[in-house]
């Protein structure tokens, strides 16, 4: 084993703003469900529509990061959605575009596994309070993508675009029921943005220009509308909608090469902002990313780490679980255990995150990291199977602080575990699964560290 295999420190200043977040936002498009690059589509399809309408440089970046980033609260839904419709939030997701006119789809879509007239008890249910649910629903997500958009140094114009996504033009939308002006115009723009690219995703372009003239004057803003309709004649505009390479074009452009300056402080604004969107995939994740870093962060201080090393692996460990928000909430907060199809849905997780890292280059090592957190010292663990003369020390801390939160933390399945039953746990596991010295390390970090009160981070 290595000491410090693999940490290659980050050179802020080569990166872009731009770069990082359309990279995450792949993210994004897992929490939502929908095929990889839906969001830098949308941006796609929103710059071309704003560049149509007329909008200034700064207007048009402001607008970019709207695009990227408008699914920013979509995981804080997820569980409620479950609990709601007893069903995969995922598929949920996907099928329900139309779910407020679209009563057959919700009959089929509700309580899957039950029978017709269980799925016909729940979607009563819910039709008995139709805007009290679908307001929470909406106000849980728009509030939560506000927030975090601010936390990540956003203008309040990004956060607003954010907030007001499922507003529409006719005041039929929500949270609020804003209508017409009083919507925001990177919202407006947003909204249309992302159904032309789920309905070309299904349709082609007739299909999507076909919905959007359906909806004019009532979801989306005519002016909008016709600017879109002007952007769609083109060709060429539908040929690059769909190039491989898409995504990179858009970073390498004038608009994705203009935006702030990576420094430290705003990368760390943005992985933090992005362990938030992680932890609100499902309250028993609640501040999971945020322990595990900062028991990550007292360990690496316990080998004598350096600074940047330290910081480098506090970023993976915010980071590590991203790939959760690819997995369904009906899987993730299943209070009883889970049946083999479940479990090696879970067990995909950290391929997500492996995947999703790695598209930023200078990310490679962390995702490398990333993706080792549930390996174990005798190979057998996942995804990979890797065992101990492949797991270096920074993979063996992260899964030492993994195992320690999801012991001494809440679980579906489970209260949480005194402190030392928790430790009891872990020591049965060194040697097997778990590094030994690592796990004395953690110990002795806690036991010293005054600041931490397992009365609630237990």
């Amino acid at each position: 084993m290595t000491h410090g295999f693999g940490f290659q420190n980050i050179n802020v200043g080569s990166l872009h703003v731009g770069e990082v977040l359309g990279a995450l936002s792949y993210a994004l498009d897992l929490t939502e469900g929908q095929p990889p690059g839906h969001c830098m589509r949308a941006a796609y399809i929103g710059t071309a529509i704003g560049a149509e309408l007329g909008l200034s440089h700064d207007q048009m970046t402001d607008l970019f990061y709207t695009l990227i980033m408008k699914d920013l609260g979509c995981s804080s839904n997820a569980a409620r959605i479950c609990q709601l419709f007893l069903t995969d939030d995922l598929n949920f997701k996907i099928a329900g575009a139309s779910i407020q006119q679209n009563l057959a789809f919700m009959i089929r879509n509700a309580a899957p596994e039950g029978t017709f007239a269980q799925r016909l008890k729940v979607v009563a249910g819910f039709l008995k309070n139709t805007d009290g649910v679908a307001k929470e629903l909406f106000e849980t997500r728009c509030q939560q993508g506000h927030d975090i958009a601010l936390s990540m140094g956003f203008s309040e114009d990004v956060a607003k675009g954010i907030a007001c996504l499922d507003e529409h033009w006719d005041g039929g939308g929500h949270p609020m029921g804003a209508k017409e002006e009083d919507i925001s115009l990177y919202s407006r723009i947003a909204l249309i943005s992302q159904v032309i690219d789920v309905y070309h995703s299904s349709s082609g372009k007739d299909g999507a220009l076909a919905e959007i003239e359906e909806r004019s004057g009532k979801w989306f803003d005519p002016s909008v509308v016709k600017a879109a309709r002007s952007v769609g004649v083109s060709d060429a505009f539908w040929e690059e909608l769909t190039h491989s390479d898409l995504d990179q074009r858009l970073i390498d452009s004038q608009l994705g090469q203009s935006s702030w300056p990576m420094t430290d402080e705003r990368l760390d604004q943005i992985v933090g902002g992005f362990a938030q969107v992680i932890d609100a995939k499902s309250p028993f994740t609640h501040g999971h990313s945020t322990r595990v870093a900062l028991y990550c962060d007292l360990l690496a201080e316990a080998f004598g780490y350096d600074a940047a090393h330290r910081k480098w692996l506090e970023r993976t460990a915010l980071l590590h679980d991203i790939g959760k928000l690819g997995i369904s909430n009906t899987i993730l907060d299943k209070p009883g255990g889970l049946s083999k199809p479940e479990y090696a849905r879970v067990k995909e997780h950290p391929l997500l995150s492996h995947q999703v890292l790695s598209r930023v280059r200078a990310f490679q090592p962390m995702a490398d990291v990333a993706i080792a957190h549930h390996e174990r010292l005798d190979g057998k663990g996942y995804p990979r199977g890797i065992g101990a003369d492949e797991l270096t020390l920074d993979m063996r801390i992260l899964s030492v602080a993994d195992v320690f939160d999801a012991l001494s933390a809440d679980r579906p399945y489970r209260k949480t575990l005194p402190l030392n039953q928790t430790y009891a746990i872990m020591d049965k596991m060194c040697g097997s699964a778990l590094d030994g010295e690592v796990v004395r390390h953690l110990k002795s970090a806690i036991a010293g560290n005054s600041a931490l009160d397992f009365a609630k981070t237990a």
